[in-house]
């Protein structure tokens, strides 16, 4: 399976945080499973940060291509169809970073990893 993080996921996973479902740790340690963290989660990782909103230890620039490569999770440009598709989703969520990763995990055949409920109302396969 080809799995997208959530950006929360994401942080979950490389903080060891407990809010990691037992169905996402396993989905995402599962040697057959690819995974991916989008420049989308890059972005709202560094934009949060710079607004003092989210605390890391080290600078985004820094922790996320660090982590990513510590936890074998590979990255996944924002290309122009998944770019461009976001105008044809239906208003469900109005948070952009998660309308845009639901746009890439459909557009590149992939499985959201998310706890966000409102992602499942999407015509995407999410795991939780």
């Amino acid at each position: 399976m080809r799995l997208l993080l959530d950006t929360c996921a994401f942080l979950w996973i490389i903080t060891g945080d407990d809010s990691l479902s037992a169905t996402a740790r396993e989905q995402f340690t599962d040697p057959g499973n690819e995974v991916f963290l989008s420049a989308v989660s890059a972005w709202e990782i560094a934009l949060k940060h710079s607004l003092g909103k989210l605390p890391l230890p080290r600078p985004p620039s820094v922790l996320v291509p660090e982590e990513r490569k510590r936890h074998r999770i590979e990255p996944l440009p924002l290309d122009e169809n998944a770019a461009l598709a976001s105008a044809k989703l239906p208003e469900l969520h109005k948070d952009p970073f998660d309308r845009m990763l639901v746009c890439q995990a459909i557009m590149g055949g992939l499985t959201l990893l998310s706890p966000d409920p409102l992602v499942t109302q999407y015509p995407v396969p999410a795991i939780w």
